[in-house]
């Protein structure tokens, strides 16, 4: 890989990391939050690959390797015939000293040594990797089976001190902050109110389904899902990793995750709805 291709292998990364944070795809690897950073970044590759072009075209990147591996002896001056060449005595018409039987002493190593230039790493190549899986995979965000491979992120260590709930009829909250107000609050701060969450479907190992959501710390590396149990009306008819928007209340049951053993809080559901994947699928 020679600098151009260096400079346009970096062009297509920092293209792609644009491309991707300018859209709504950096949500399925990222929180909404690092936006600012991944178009910084995306810019200076850019940056970066434009000046190394711009360079390369301008001044060239050739290198005389056969003058780099045997510089010119020092002290050699026009006329001396290590200067331009000519023949010695004790040398044959390859220039190269002879040994005690006239053979060029030089022999073949001198073809093994030259016409190589420098290479850099090949390896280099694998940065193309990204930059496809960017531009043509984007795979979509993690759904039931990253949920039924991991526990419930619900820890009893967390603080049972909640705020009221917001203002509405139902009151508008995320999966993660109903299941914490029902696990660690005993749902005293939510009552007889009526809240409304969103989540996806996922599969249960006994045939049911819970509804989820996958919560971030700061990418999709660490997603951790947030389960909650249905009973009532519960949805009916559609696959796992299905968007349902569920109206209910709070209910005492409980559950335990198969994976780890951690609570599973469950919600009285009055009413739902299927809903499309909204862009921001990550809590």
């Amino acid at each position: 890989m020679n600098r151009q291709a260096q400079g346009v292998v970096m062009l297509l990364l920092g293209g792609a990391i644009l491309k991707a944070s300018l859209t709504d795809m950096y949500l399925r690897y990222v929180k909404a939050g690092l936006q600012p950073f991944l178009i910084g970044a995306g810019a200076l590759l850019v940056l970066a690959a434009v000046m190394t072009l711009w360079y390369d075209l301008r001044h060239g990147a050739t290198v005389d390797t056969e003058c780099a591996d045997h510089p010119e002896p020092v002290g050699a001056a026009v006329g001396d015939p290590a200067h331009d060449g000519a023949e010695r005595p004790d040398q044959g018409g390859s220039g190269h000293p002879l040994d005690s039987h006239g053979h060029d002493s030089h022999g073949h190593d001198s073809h093994g040594d030259h016409g190589h230039g420098h290479r850099e790493p090949r390896v280099g190549w694998l940065l193309i990797a990204p930059v496809l899986g960017l531009l043509l995979v984007a795979p979509p965000a993690l759904g039931s089976y990253a949920a039924g491979q991991a526990g419930s992120a619900l820890s009893a260590q967390q603080v049972s001190d909640f705020p009221a709930l917001p203002d509405g009829d139902p009151a508008e909250i995320s999966v993660l902050d109903y299941a914490t107000r029902a696990i660690f609050d005993k749902g005293l701060s939510i009552g007889d109110r009526r809240v409304r969450v969103t989540g996806f479907l996922s599969d249960t190992p006994e045939g049911g389904q819970l509804l989820t959501r996958m919560i971030l710390s700061c990418c999709a590396a660490d997603a951790r899902p947030i389960k909650v149990g249905m009973n009532g009306s519960v949805p009916t008819g559609l696959p796992a990793d299905s968007w349902v928007e569920i109206t209910g209340g709070y209910t005492d049951q409980q559950g335990a995750d198969p994976v780890n053993g951690e609570s599973i809080p469950f919600i009285e559901v009055l009413e739902w709805r299927p809903i499309p994947a909204p862009a921001e699928q990550y809590e």
